[in-house]
């Protein structure tokens, strides 16, 4: 296989002309660039990446876990992660591991054998004190509060975003409020039940485990919700939904069963996605472009040695007020 010395010999460059034209670097006048590439071309040349990664001690390349790729959520993320990564010049390896915690290690794993510089961890079922050992081997960063002193974070306040949206619906005269959550058992999910629960206690309302619906992640799941919900004697007036793509699928169920919305049933989404935009959804904005481009950029700047400590960002959250909710009142 040729090499720089030979392909700077065919040439007439120096090695580190060639090395520039091979990295794309400025300042090679475009003869020599030319002489250069032809000499490339005649002599079949190809990069050995595994030896420029050596060589330079990175890879390029930073892993993301994530458990899908077709979910409007991660889809978020993910565009503002790789947003970053093309202006860095960087490549991603998208690890989805479907909650699989055997896959989740193997990712992982891929930090400790230095075959990705860095990990982002968009959602996960590991426990934090099983991912935090890897922090040694480089940078670790969470989209959601790890509340681990070595691994970095850009969270949202899912307690407090829940409470705001919670106390809109109260004060537009709904208490019998429900709510759509995805994983039970999430950590994200744990905050927000408790902020529904901690609201109830506070205006003296009920807690209905009926109300509750569990795995709901797509428009699908939305249309089981509605068929739920007309299943019932006592219905909700409201409903916290953690995904503005369910939220249209009750949207959608809704109209064909003759619910009106706002007035028989009002619904908060959250994510702030387009398909809140096109039904007109009362959402909760929670920055998840930019919560994935800080992600990378944190990511980044730990390996380039920019920043050592692990860095944790709060970021803020807005509720976008649209047609979906209106002041509740009794029907007779």
């Amino acid at each position: 296989m040729a090499n720089i010395k030979q392909i700077a010999k065919m040439a007439s460059v120096s090695p580190a002309t060639v090395s520039r034209v091979l990295n794309n670097h400025p300042y090679v006048s475009d003869a020599k660039r030319k002489a250069v590439l032809d000499a490339v071309e005649c002599l079949n040349y190809s990069k050995n990446l595994n030896a420029i990664h050596l060589s330079k001690g990175k890879t390029n390349i930073v892993g993301v876990i994530l458990p899908f790729i077709n979910h409007a959520y991660f889809s978020k993320l993910l565009e503002g992660i790789s947003s970053e990564a093309l202006n860095a010049n960087y490549q991603l390896m998208l690890c989805q591991t479907n909650y699989d915690p055997n896959e989740e290690l193997k990712a992982l794993d891929m930090l400790k054998m230095k075959q990705v510089d860095a990990i982002i961890v968009c959602s996960k079922i590991l426990q934090w004190e099983q991912i935090e050992p890897y922090s040694k081997f480089g940078p670790l960063v969470a989209c959601e509060d790890a509340g681990k002193p070595t691994i970095s974070s850009v969270y949202l306040d899912h307690y407090s975003s829940f409470r705001m949206g919670m106390q809109y619906l109260i004060d537009r005269g709904h208490t019998r409020i429900g709510i759509c959550l995805g994983r039970a058992n999430s950590v994200n999910s744990l905050k927000r039940i408790r902020a529904y629960k901690d609201t109830l206690k506070a205006i003296q309302e009920p807690l209905r485990e009926e109300w509750i619906f569990y795995q709901c992640l797509n428009i699908e799941d939305g249309v089981g919700v509605v068929h739920k919900i007309l299943e019932m004697n006592e219905r909700p007036t409201a409903l916290m939904v953690t995904s503005d793509q369910v939220a249209a699928g009750i949207i959608i169920e809704a109209g064909k069963k003759r619910i009106e919305i706002p007035h028989d049933l009002a619904i908060i989404g959250f994510d702030n996605q387009p398909i809140a935009k096109m039904f007109d959804l009362t959402t909760i904005d929670n920055q998840l472009f930019t919560m994935g481009s800080l992600a990378f950029q944190i990511a980044h700047d730990q390996i380039m040695k920019k920043t050592q400590a692990p860095e944790n960002r709060e970021l803020e959250f807005r509720l976008i007020e649209r047609s979906t909710v209106s002041r509740y009142r009794l029907r007779n």
